[in-house]
């Protein structure tokens, strides 16, 4: 009995607390839709291109900015991020497995500067400034959104910019109808890539 116990505790614990952070994630989506949607654009941070194919979190990233974009929620995408560690520039990566998906040329923007996920923000921030992008949101998966949320905060205040976060809701991008895209991974290479 005492061993049920002793389990007991940490696995309710361990799961009350996972169903807050999904809780949260889900709250801080729905507080972003309702009060600032629709987006001018939306900021996707990349994911290294290793090996021919894209990785699951390379999946959901884009599968959510295209749901979103679907949705009308946003009405531009940044996807971010360079050839930081593989040769692959990953915002080329993700905005050719975005056109493969049916989005418009249009409507993608890229920031090949980023190095890793502050950067990614930052930098593609000053891409939609240039663009006269004003309403723009992080659109990603809930572990990096939670990440990012801090250094948002400090670069609302520090450049009085107003950027939300758009966690994804995983029920929703894992009920998302998928396909496996084909692209020419090719064009994205940097033969001028240096690890960082």
């Amino acid at each position: 009995m005492k061993i049920i116990r002793f389990l007991f505790i940490p696995v309710f614990s361990s799961v009350l607390l996972n169903s807050c952070k999904f809780h949260k994630t889900i709250e801080r989506f729905y507080t972003a839709k309702e009060q600032y949607a629709p987006f001018d654009a939306i900021i996707v941070p990349g994911v290294p291109f290793a090996d021919s194919s894209w990785q699951n979190v390379m999946k959901l990233r884009i599968y959510w900015a295209k749901y979103l974009w679907d949705q009308g929620l946003t009405k531009n995408i940044i996807f971010s991020g360079g050839a930081v560690y593989t040769p692959y520039s990953e915002c080329e990566i993700m905005r050719l497995y975005a056109l493969e998906m049916g989005i418009p040329e249009d409507v993608i923007y890229v920031d090949s500067l980023a190095q890793h996920s502050t950067e990614n923000v930052y930098y593609s921030y000053y891409v939609a400034l240039d663009n006269n992008l004003n309403k723009i949101a992080v659109a990603s998966d809930p572990y990096q959104t939670k990440s990012l949320k801090g250094f948002v905060k400090k670069m609302n205040r520090r450049l009085n910019s107003d950027i939300r976060l758009l966690p994804a809701i995983m029920d929703t991008v894992l009920s998302l109808p998928k396909t496996d895209y084909e692209i020419d991974y090719d064009q994205a290479y940097r033969a001028d890539y240096i690890n960082i």
